[in-house]
């Protein structure tokens, strides 16, 4: 992809994990990329230099994707430092675990509002860009919780299937414009949201997964890559479990 002809993408929660191996990924494929996450700047320094590293351009920026002013905000100045917004990767999220009947009513809401609100906030803002130029991609992050549920999780499950609802709906009402909507859904990925499992909990994961091994950031930034291509451009309104086969 030429200098002339290289599209910004979007990725939010970027600064490490999944968010930074996606990143990381498209800059492979020649992406300038907007790292966004809510964490301070210079704790994306490190994802910006690598994704610099690999020959494209790349700016990280402070936003709370749970509020809507500000990532109007940051969507804005994104696409004046860039000039355009190609691809939207949502994958900001956080995770509040407890039983519904200890769950206190803000650890529902902040992970709503962060996993799932913040979908919307930032598709809300991006698809008008993307409308004037009649082609984009959004890759939203959902989660196998999101589709089989789990105990301990009724926040965390409910946002990520919100996620799928938000996707399915999004790709019927913008495909005429020729912008695709599709969702991933991982399994058990090791990273730092992850590790603080107990080596029990791990074991118990280990035994669900027929290919018998941990999922990589990686596994999901390779997903999100395709779901990006021309390749896949006849794909909308899908969503891909990348889980070792824990979901068939």
């Amino acid at each position: 992809m030429s200098e002339n002809t290289r599209k910004t993408a979007i990725v939010t929660g970027a600064s490490r994990g999944i968010g930074k191996a996606i990143a990381l990924k498209l800059a492979k494929s020649g992406y300038n990329i907007a790292i966004v996450d809510a964490c301070p700047l210079e704790n994306s320094k490190a994802a910006e230099d690598e994704v610099k590293a690999l020959g494209v351009d790349a700016k990280a920026y402070q936003c709370n994707v749970a509020d809507f002013a500000a990532v109007e905000a940051t969507v804005k100045q994104i696409n004046d430092d860039f000039g355009g917004i190609y691809i939207l990767v949502n994958n900001a999220g956080i995770t509040r675990d407890g039983l519904l009947i200890k769950m206190p009513e803000e650890n529902f809401d902040a992970v709503i509002n962060v996993n799932l609100k913040g979908t919307f906030n930032f598709i809300k803002h991006v698809s008008p860009i993307m409308m004037k130029k009649r082609e984009g991609r959004v890759v939203s992050i959902s989660s196998i919780v999101g589709i089989e549920g789990q105990a301990g999780q009724v926040n965390y499950s409910a946002s990520k299937a919100g996620v799928i609802g938000i996707t399915k709906s999004c790709a019927r009402e913008f495909a005429s414009r020729n912008i695709t909507f599709n969702a991933i859904a991982p399994g058990y990925v090791e990273t730092p949201m992850t590790a603080v499992l107990t080596d029990k909990q791990k074991e118990a994961i280990f035994e669900l997964i027929p290919l018998k091994r941990y999922g990589q950031p990686e596994d999901i930034a390779n997903a999100v890559n395709f779901l990006c291509s021309e390749d896949a451009s006849y794909i909308t309104g899908q969503v891909l479990s990348v889980d070792g086969g824990m979901h068939m």
